[in-house]
């Protein structure tokens, strides 16, 4: 596969013409924030009538569904395990089995946890309509907010995932990233570093060193990657030029936009990085599946949910760790601080797929959402209903109390085992130990009790919940573990919580 001809134009030029087109783009925005539930049932239409004539089609009569309510009592959720045989069929050879125009590209994601592989299917539409799309938009909102901004006078450092490209039959597999470098428009290629040829290299520790290499000599004006690989990205850079910050070698960087995992571990680290020159944290929210949101505005936590991707969006509401699959509804009937499971029907032939994740609305004119966890990914062992974001928000309030960093961290609940009582156990790698481990787990305890009411309940004079257990991990300990399953770099990420021991205590064995 040849890489195109990225110099098609001085960047001078390029950045004037492509932030003119950009701002344009904020208009057409507009539409789906005052008409939002329009604009979904108008898509959910578009999509049943483009895939009628396909096996799912028929198997469940798409011609003479007319509204949601029909969708929703016709089609059923599914998760990946319900739709194997027909992926699988589609890698193969088979075509029009849930969209219409040809299936030639599956994004390969293992999940966190599971050795086993998903493949799922990305169509032409949804990388131009949906990824590449998103990718302007995620410029556009950066240009509205910053009108000065030089952003496209550079070029931004992508950091994506470490796979090479596979055939099997006739259709390719691979990280979702490299499907999408290797897909690459002219525009985005332009200014985009390192090059086709490193990025997707598959061995994670080379294509380090080879970023690092090829990049420093560039002017990089914005980074793009999963927070924590990112991370090791920039301090290997800093070490191989002998640099104290970021800014010093990259002084025209404006921002990072960031996605993948929760960026409150991070935040502290990264401001170190960049202490002489302040940097805009853009976070996005994209799967293997989707792009889903983007953060709208300067200095929020709030990402605004894209509508006109080509996704139609329904959502479970999630009670005491459970989900409430009878109370499913489409945008028009969400409510604000209620946790959702979210279901996707999309421009790639997934028809209400869960995808896993746990998203909060913070706003309803526009939509806004927090993402919040994984439906598989919490701890509730006891009724405390521990989410990731519940996690996140604390390790950030007792890590900025004594001024620590964290590299990684799982957590998973002690049973109770006879009279003795439960606990959650925790696994964390800090940048640099605490000196007093007891103070940091008495914090950890009272910022969880503070943020989340039904530990805050289940902690009570420790009458079902005795405090939290905090292992140090050694340095490198998650690392290490990645790189033996063959899941560094990239989208690949460590499972925080878990409402099982297994991977804690295969971690706590190497130790």
């Amino acid at each position: 596969m040849e890489a195109k001809d990225t110099h098609l134009m001085p960047i001078p030029l390029f950045h004037s013409i492509a932030s003119w087109f950009l701002k344009k783009r904020i208009h057409q925005m507009d539409l789906f924030i005052k008409y939002p539930h329009e604009v979904q049932q108008e898509l959910l239409h578009q999509l049943l009538n483009k895939a009628a004539q396909t096996e799912m089609g028929n198997r469940y009569g798409f011609e003479s569904i007319r509204n949601y309510e029909d969708y929703k009592n016709r089609v059923p959720l599914v998760d990946y395990e319900d739709i194997e045989e027909q992926i699988e069929r589609c890698r193969l050879g088979a075509q029009n089995i849930f969209w219409p125009t040809p299936i030639r590209w599956f994004a390969k994601s293992s999940g966190t946890t599971n050795a086993k592989s998903k493949f799922i299917p990305v169509s032409e539409e949804s990388l131009e309509d949906c990824h590449y799309k998103a990718g302007k938009d995620m410029l556009s909102l950066y240009f509205n907010n910053n009108p000065q901004s030089q952003l496209l006078t550079g070029k931004c450092l992508r950091l994506g995932g470490t796979r090479e490209l596979y055939q099997e039959s006739n259709s390719y597999f691979g990280d979702l990233s490299a499907i999408i470098i290797e897909n690459l428009p002219f525009w985005a290629e332009i200014s985009s570093t390192p090059s086709h040829k490193v990025s997707l290299m598959s061995e994670w520790e080379s294509k380090m060193n080879a970023i690092v290499a090829e990049s420093s000599t560039q002017k990089v004006t914005s980074l793009a990657g999963v927070p924590s690989w990112m991370l090791v990205l920039l301090q290997k850079a800093l070490e191989e030029n002998q640099l104290e910050y970021i800014s010093d070698l990259w002084p025209q960087i404006e921002v990072y936009f960031h996605g993948g995992v929760s960026f409150k571990p991070y935040r502290n680290q990264f401001d170190q990085l960049f202490a002489n020159r302040p940097l805009n944290y853009y976070e996005i929210y994209n799967a293997s599946e989707g792009f889903f949101a983007i953060q709208d505005r300067n200095n929020s936590d709030e990402l605004l949910l894209m509508l006109d991707y080509g996704i139609f969006y329904e959502f479970i509401p999630v009670s005491n760790g459970s989900l409430q699959q009878e109370h499913i509804c489409d945008l028009s009937q969400v409510q604000l601080n209620q946790n959702y499971a979210v279901v996707i029907t999309t421009n790639a032939g997934l028809w209400r797929y869960q995808i896993g994740d746990t998203v909060r609305f913070t706003s309803l004119s526009p939509y806004r959402i927090q993402v919040t966890g994984r439906t598989k990914h919490h701890i509730n062992a006891f009724g405390e209903e521990l989410m990731i974001d519940n996690a996140e928000k604390a390790l950030a309030q007792v890590c900025n109390q004594l001024k620590l960093d964290i590299v990684d961290y799982t957590a998973a609940p002690v049973f109770m085992n006879g009279k003795e009582k439960g606990a959650h156990e925790w696994l964390i790698e800090f940048r640099e130990p605490p000196k007093d481990l007891e103070r940091f787990t008495q914090g950890l305890d009272k910022a969880l009790q503070q943020i989340n009411s039904d530990y805050e309940a289940k902690r009570y004079k420790d009458m079902t919940l005795l405090p939290p257990r905090v292992h140090l991990a050694p340095s490198g300990l998650f690392q290490n573990w990645l790189a033996e399953n063959d899941k560094l770099g990239g989208q690949n990420k460590i499972p925080r919580l878990s409402n099982e021991r297994k991977f804690l205590e295969d971690l706590a064995s190497r130790i």
